[in-house]
């Protein structure tokens, strides 16, 4: 169901353990009670502070609207303690840099429970008037709730090619790094490279304003 907004609405893309990343974009936005702030998922691995990242995007929720999407490496940190193979699944793509910022046992029972509630209530997409949030990828032709997880978590740009949407809307996802934000019109990606040496970006949909950090923590002018 679309959702008519007010104050900014502003996404930001993959934050992939970059605290001081996330923590300098925080600042720059200065987020305001009637802001909502879509975070577009991949929180997790790659950088050297999961943790601080997930407390950040608690903390974040009691200073505006935080509207969460649940990105793929997030999903298989939730799914890390099913079984064995999901574990190492997970420590396949970065896990291992994430259970390091919680203490240096490499055990899952140090992931505090506030963590595993916060991935949990993650959606799966966001849908206002104008556009719509998924972490990946979505049909064409089809609705946001009719997409599979396999499609909304984990099908990148560059393995389908996504044309515009039947209800006019503009795409803004995550997912597949771009070197610069990736604005095609009906599409916009927001995964600027953070944890891989590029940058976190922020972006208000409306006033197509953009604030992007490195992951030290600087801004970039």
């Amino acid at each position: 169901m679309s959702e008519r907004m007010s104050g900014r609405t502003i996404a930001i893309g993959d934050i992939h353990g970059c605290s001081a990343a996330l923590a300098a974009i925080i600042t720059a936005i200065h987020p305001q009670p009637d802001d909502t702030i879509v975070t577009l998922g991949d929180y997790v691995d790659r950088g050297i502070d999961s943790k601080g990242v997930l407390d950040l995007l608690i903390d974040l929720e009691g200073r505006c609207r935080l509207v969460p999407i649940l990105g793929n490496h997030d999903e298989m940190m939730l799914h890390a303690s099913d079984s064995d193979s999901d574990f190492q699944s997970w420590m396949g793509i970065g896990g291992g840099m994430a259970l390091d910022s919680y203490g240096d046992t490499g055990t899952l029972d140090l992931i505090p429970a506030a963590h595993i509630e916060f991935l949990e209530r993650c959606r799966d997409f966001f849908e206002t008037e104008t556009h719509f949030f998924v972490h990946a990828n979505y049909k064409p032709n089809f609705r946001l709730e009719q997409l599979d997880g396999l499609t909304l978590r984990w099908l990148s740009l560059n393995d389908e090619q996504s044309w515009p949407h039947y209800s006019g809307k503009i795409a803004v996802v995550g997912h597949t790094p771009q070197p610069e934000i990736l604005d095609e019109g009906h599409l916009i990606c927001l995964d600027t490279g953070c944890g891989m040496g590029g940058w976190l970006t922020a972006f208000d949909v409306r006033s197509r304003k953009y604030w992007q950090a490195n992951e030290a923590g600087i801004l970039r002018t």
